[in-house]
């Protein structure tokens, strides 16, 4: 492969932002960069010879006089886009699908609804710069990435602030604004840099691979990180681009005996034995769940006694307060349950955090755009007819090809109905997945309490790149020292916390 790039950028008009982080990022884009329109943001004009996709006849034996000759190259042009209206809906789709999964929070519609709403945007620190990679010769998307600059740590759920505390002692100098591949506000895991099939689709992913670490150079910002990525560009972009490579943790259900006892099976063996072991869910090898709760095959007999006789028991607690539960999707989402919804989300972020990052208007926007992908389930109390009642608590769901996410839970209670929680956002959730064959449910950052409700340790990844090559190096041996900290906990929440059956 050949590339080489050369950036551009134009001016973007000034517009009276409310904080002074937001004209810090604003400023920090437009620097560093040779004046030239684009009609999209910075540009790169990229030549790409691309013959590592397939053996060459030299290489399986044949002469050399006959081999075929090498493709010509192929022209990339790399832009960086200044919101999701800079790009077409079709085109983006059609590479954050390419993978055969969707995964909903890589949509146009839903990144959409994030800015647009004014939930990521640069007066909140959430600069849009997303990454677009076309053919030069006739304008084709081939690749894209959400991308954002941004001036603080808020909403990623891969916590660095201590990085950030680290840097500005060690080097003097202000950590923010970095370069943040990701989803706002969603430790979601999914592709990052989204590649349409096709023959060119290796050489499009290592292009936006090695073109985002010479934008976070030239934009001269202390950092980029690539959140919540797939295994396989972990190791991808790790081996062969040095990103440094960063471990977490989540729990995710999974909706097949076999894979579970495969999992448990594989203690004592590495991590990636494990995380082989929960890919085997996704990719659907073994039956479904017949049912909850109910004869063999059913969720609730794959666990230990006890541990099924406290699951059904606190669906009991939750039904005795003579309340009734709704699954909406589609066409039953009504602009009141979205009202509903954002009070009880209110309650929540007012509690536990004093600020909320989404706004009503994203839940609206989301009920109009995505309702096919929603599920919004409700505690309402028994009066009138069903549906007719008073909602008192909710948790939403976002569907997509193979898995169920959870994301935002809220109740007028607060905390006063503890089962409450566990009806809507665990069993709830994991009897809808059952019913749509569904092969996981994710429920997001955190939680070991999950655990007891059938959800399993699954690892999760990032990637990193420090422009400051001696601050690169603090980075690693911490990241080295975490990686052993995640297998041990690992290790112990799989061998002695587990409520499955052995």
């Amino acid at each position: 492969m050949r590339a080489s790039v050369c950036w551009s950028a134009r001016a973007e008009p000034a517009v009276p932002w409310h904080r002074a982080a937001a004209a810090r990022l604003s400023a920090r884009a437009r620097q560093c960069l040779p004046r030239a329109a684009s009609p999209e943001g910075a540009s790169a004009a990229t030549a790409v010879t691309d013959g590592g996709d397939s053996s060459s006849a030299a290489e399986a034996g044949a002469p050399s006089s006959s081999a075929a000759p090498p493709p010509p190259p192929l022209e990339l042009s790399i832009s960086l886009a200044s919101g999701m209206q800079h790009v077409g809906q079709e085109e983006w789709d059609a590479c954050a699908t390419g993978g055969g999964e969707t995964n909903p929070f890589l949509l146009h519609d839903f990144l959409s609804v994030l800015e647009e709403s004014g939930s990521a945007v640069k007066e909140e620190g959430w600069l849009p710069q997303h990454v677009l990679v076309r053919r030069g010769d006739t304008g084709e998307l081939l690749g894209c990435a959400p991308c954002y600059l941004k001036a603080h740590s808020y909403g990623e759920y891969v916590f660095d602030q201590s990085w950030g505390s680290a840097y500005q002692r060690m080097l003097r100098q202000p950590y923010y604004p970095k370069l943040l591949v990701g989803v706002p506000f969603t430790p979601v895991p999914g592709p990052r840099l989204l590649v349409k099939p096709g023959p060119h689709a290796a050489a499009v992913r290592r292009a936006m691979a090695g073109s985002l670490q010479q934008v976070a150079d030239q934009l001269g910002v202390s950092s980029l990180h690539i959140n919540f990525c797939t295994r396989a560009e972990w190791e991808e972009l790790g081996s062969q681009f040095g990103y440094l490579q960063r471990l977490g943790l989540q729990y995710h259900w999974y909706n097949t005996q076999d894979v579970t006892q495969s999992m448990l099976a594989s203690v004592g063996a590495s991590l990636d034995s494990l995380d082989e072991a929960a890919e085997g869910a996704a990719l659907g090898a073994a039956p479904c769940y017949s049912s909850f709760d109910g004869e063999d095959g059913s969720f609730l007999m794959a666990l230990r006694q006890p541990k099924r006789k406290s699951i059904r028991q606190e669906r009991k607690k939750a039904a005795q307060e003579g309340l009734r539960f709704l699954r909406l999707t589609g066409a039953d989402l009504q602009p009141k349950h979205w009202d509903s919804f954002y009070r009880f989300y209110r309650n929540t972020t007012d509690r536990k955090w004093g600020q909320p990052y989404l706004t009503k208007d994203f839940f609206i926007r989301l009920g109009e755009r995505m309702a096919d992908r929603v599920l919004l389930v409700l505690a309402e109390t028994a009066e009138g007819a069903h549906g007719e009642g008073k909602p008192i608590a909710g948790a939403l769901n976002l569907i997509g090809s193979d898995a169920l996410f959870g994301r935002n839970w809220g109740s007028i209670y607060g905390d006063r109905m503890p089962f409450l929680h566990f009806e809507l956002c665990y069993y709830q959730a994991l009897e809808f997945a059952i019913e749509r064959g569904l092969r996981r449910v994710e429920a997001g950052a955190q939680g070991e309490h999950k655990l007891q409700r059938g959800y399993v340790p699954s690892l999760t990844y990032s990637l990193h790149y420090m422009t400051n090559p001696g601050f690169s190096s603090v980075v690693d041996r911490f990241l080295d020292q975490e990686r052993k900290e995640i297998e041990y906990t690992l290790r112990m929440l799989q061998q002695e916390a587990s409520p499955y059956k052995l």
